[in-house]
């Protein structure tokens, strides 16, 4: 027997366990980061997200995501 479990059910197991990781355009940087400013423009960044989407780090190089996701816990995976 299969359990079906829904999407939104899925990133609540993983809040606080799990972050994910991808590298992002400063086109899309600015929709998950509204806050940012003064982006180049076709730049690329990486970027930190907890299970359930909420944006949590932003940086030009994976370094500091991969230190900022060791600080709060997170195991990482990235997509792509």
């Amino acid at each position: 027997m299969k359990h079906v479990i829904s999407t939104k059910e899925l990133a609540r197991l993983g809040t606080n366990k799990i972050g994910y990781m991808r590298i992002m355009t400063s086109e899309q940087v600015l929709e998950a980061f509204p806050e940012t400013l003064d982006l180049r423009p076709n730049a690329e960044f990486w970027a930190l997200f907890g299970a359930d989407g909420e944006p949590l780090a932003l940086a030009d190089e994976p370094g500091p995501i991969f230190s900022t996701a060791m600080d709060k816990e997170l195991r990482t995976v990235s997509i792509h």
